[in-house]
């Protein structure tokens, strides 16, 4: 997946404007004392909080052949905070990946970069464990590949329905572990 740019069409000037009227539209004073620097700190946050969008994620997958094994390999509990592609309200959660090495492995860290990658961009939870898994799997080329991803979300928080406590959950899973015996697994590996 190919890494997209920024608009370079809008200045940030314009951004911060947008943000001030933005602002403006919600009832706020863009003078006062709190709000004076509000459209640059957005500015600055939305750099690292879309960040994901200026990475090449084949930049990370550097594979290494020795100490390749055959064995499930999982790292579970990757923090992230994306934001929702249809109320612009974070979702986050923990995302957990399980691949089946068939001749090459990765950087353990450089899942959790991936995780980083694709939970920096605009998304719902289903393509943001899709994007994942899709992206591992034509990447390594693993006997399979799974990814489980939990989260809560603001835009059910915050507004409309209101519901402190659900959590939704995804999964993706590709090759060897559409058998059931290893998808059992790992989703056992994930309890540990």
């Amino acid at each position: 997946m190919e890494a997209i740019l920024p608009n370079t069409e809008i200045s940030e000037i314009e951004v911060k404007n947008i943000i001030s009227s933005l602002l403006q539209y919600i009832g706020e004073n863009t003078e006062r004392e709190g709000l004076k620097d509000t459209p640059e700190r957005v500015l600055k946050s939305f750099k690292e909080l879309f960040g994901g969008y200026k990475v090449n994620t084949a930049d990370i997958f550097k594979t290494f052949t020795e100490g390749n094994c055959q064995e499930m390999v999982v790292l579970k509990n990757i923090e992230f905070v994306s934001f929702c592609e249809h109320h612009l309200l974070p979702f986050y959660g923990e995302i957990s990946i399980g691949y089946i090495p068939n001749g090459k492995i990765i950087g353990i860290s450089k899942l959790a970069r991936l995780v980083e990658i694709f939970s920096k961009r605009l998304q719902i939870q289903e393509n943001l464990t899709k994007q994942i898994a899709d992206e591992i799997n034509n990447k390594l080329e693993p006997l399979g590949v799974m990814v489980v991803c939990k989260a809560k979300h603001l835009c059910m928080i915050a507004r409309g329905i209101k519901k402190q406590n659900a959590v939704m959950v995804t999964s993706a899973i590709r090759g060897r572990f559409n058998d059931n015996n290893v998808r059992e697994e790992f989703l056992k590996l994930l309890e540990i």
